[in-house]
């Protein structure tokens, strides 16, 4: 299966060390939730997985081989990426705007095939889009967006999906459809990464979790096992009863 890995990454922005030291292998089959505060690093850690920052050291190895060495075609067939609270602005079809997850896969000027239509037809269902396919994106609610954009990741059906915040802006029943999405795409053997902020959700579906804060990769392993009182009050300074938080830590 696909493995993911970052050894000692660090990247800086604007002259600060954003994620310091960062080392996990993250391996085909698991779906991982990257978890922590806010400007803790995740989007800038998994940026940088995707390559889209450059490490100011450390490395990122897909199935070995360096990610700063891979061409830019290659590393978009391996790695489906959805960023958070992406904008659109263009007036396309919600059906084209998925099927932009194919580009990867298509050679310069090449039409999409029958394989490629039928990739955009299973995303499409799978994330429950399929009725908004004449629709205007642009024209969307930010829900609705989101979906759309989810089920773009999934028409690139690579090993490997990386998703930054893809339950913001969905209500609670599509926040579990997003969840069992990523879900059942780990259990056909990919590697998906999410950066997540709903703990409970984590907990239940994720099989391990990395804890960031201040850019330092705190905790990492199996849900039950790290997310503790003692690391809610340490990480997220809050106090908890029952997994809930009830009040700050001052």
């Amino acid at each position: 299966m696909v493995t993911l890995e970052a050894r000692g990454l660090t990247v800086a922005l604007g002259g600060r060390e954003v994620v310091r030291g960062v080392s996990a292998r993250l391996e085909g089959g698991t779906l991982v939730g990257v978890l922590g505060p806010n400007g803790a690093g995740k989007s800038t850690l998994v940026r940088s997985l995707v390559g889209l920052i450059p490490p100011a050291a450390g490395r990122v190895l897909l199935d070995g081989a360096d990610m700063g060495t891979m061409g830019r075609a290659a590393a978009a067939r391996a790695i489906a990426y959805l960023p958070q609270g992406q904008v659109l602005h263009w007036p396309v079809s919600v059906e084209r705007l998925v099927a932009l997850g194919r580009l990867p896969h298509l050679a310069p000027l090449s039409r999409a095939g029958a394989a490629d239509r039928a990739a955009v037809g299973r995303a499409m269902e799978r994330a429950e889009v399929a009725h908004l396919g004449h629709r205007v994106a642009t024209e969307l609610s930010g829900g609705e967006r989101a979906r759309v954009l989810l089920a773009r990741a999934l028409a690139v059906e690579a090993p490997v999906l990386i998703a930054d915040e893809p339950l913001a802006s969905l209500d609670p029943e599509h926040q579990l459809h997003g969840m069992e999405l990523m879900r059942e795409e780990a259990d056909a053997g990919r590697l998906v990464l999410a950066v997540l902020h709903d703990l409970g959700l984590a907990a239940r579906f994720c099989d391990r979790v990395l804890v960031l804060d201040g850019g330092l990769l705190v905790a990492d392993g199996a849900p039950a096992d790290v997310l503790t009182p003692e690391l809610m009050a340490r990480v997220y300074r809050v106090r908890t009863e029952g997994g809930v938080p009830v009040e700050r830590v001052r």
